[in-house]
């Protein structure tokens, strides 16, 4: 594996792994990501996040089912993929596939011209969030530096 490679532990940093996270609605998850992302990357937008989310999310919902969502978009001017992990204090609507309501967000924005790797990397994503230990693990930490190492010492 080349270390350019793309991987959970390279793309999420621990600044952006948040632990239950109040947001009241699908709208308000997707602006928070949006916020947290610009905060730690003062050549990003907020409201350009937010609108390509909201754009993607339009196109179908990123909800997966079993309480998981997502979502992701591309960005003008990203040079490198960012993840934000959040587990909500509360469920959300998200539209999701099964009709769930979602607690567990893995968001990622990915430079303009994403390429096969960025699809590998949601692929992977999903196929983490399907094993259900897994999802019950995140979902029990007690903060964000636990969220961290739960959602990065599985990956590799």
């Amino acid at each position: 594996m080349s270390d350019t490679s793309l991987t959970i532990d390279n793309i999420l940093a621990p600044e952006l792994t948040l632990c239950k996270v109040p947001a009241s609605s699908k709208k308000r998850v997707l602006e928070f990501i949006a916020e947290q992302i610009s905060q730690h990357n003062d050549a990003l937008n907020e409201g350009q996040i937010f609108n390509n989310l909201i754009a993607r999310e339009r196109l179908g919902s990123t909800g997966i089912g079993q309480g998981i969502a997502i979502p992701h978009c591309r960005l003008d001017g990203l040079e490198k993929v960012i993840g934000v992990l959040m587990t909500l204090d509360e469920t959300v609507e998200f539209d999701a596939i099964d009709n769930q309501p979602v607690d567990l967000v893995f968001a990622l924005v990915v430079p303009k011209e994403a390429t096969s790797e960025h699809l590998e990397l949601l692929s992977q994503l999903a196929e983490k969030f399907n094993e259900r230990a897994f999802c019950d693990r995140l979902r029990q930490c007690k903060d964000a530096t636990e969220l961290y190492q739960s959602m990065t010492a599985a990956s590799g």
